[in-house]
């Protein structure tokens, strides 16, 4: 296949994805890999153009590193505080502060990025 411009088109996308299931193996230095190198960064554009991801809510980041670490509320005392704040913040009742953001980034390895984005707040 030879990548002449962007990708622009659904049709144009479906191909490219094709194309890259195609080749996924080529090895390392061939005109193959050089091309999957490409196509990916094509289909990478487009996807951020065409289908944004939503900003991650912190409290789920939260949730889903406490599930993937079998941690319990109590877990996050060292880095929110008693347990009280520890259920106020889980319960998007208070907000992180900069200190538990730098202490959930440290201890849990969170992204800060993930950590300072504004909750989702559920009623």
């Amino acid at each position: 296949m030879k990548i002449q411009k962007l990708i622009e088109t659904e049709q144009e996308y479906e191909t490219a994805i094709r194309r890259i299931d195609a080749i996924f193996d080529a090895p390392e230095g061939s005109k193959e890999a050089d091309e999957l190198k490409l196509l990916v960064l094509l289909v990478k554009k487009y996807e951020e153009e065409n289908y944004p991801m939503p900003e991650p809510d912190p409290i789920e980041a939260i949730l889903l590193r406490m599930e993937e670490l079998g941690l319990e509320r109590k877990d996050l005392e060292p880095f929110i505080g008693d347990k009280t704040i520890v259920s106020k913040v889980l319960n998007r009742k208070r907000d992180l502060t900069v200190k538990m953001i730098r202490n959930l980034h440290q201890g849990l390895r969170l992204p800060a990025e993930v950590l300072i984005a504004p909750p989702v707040h559920r009623l």
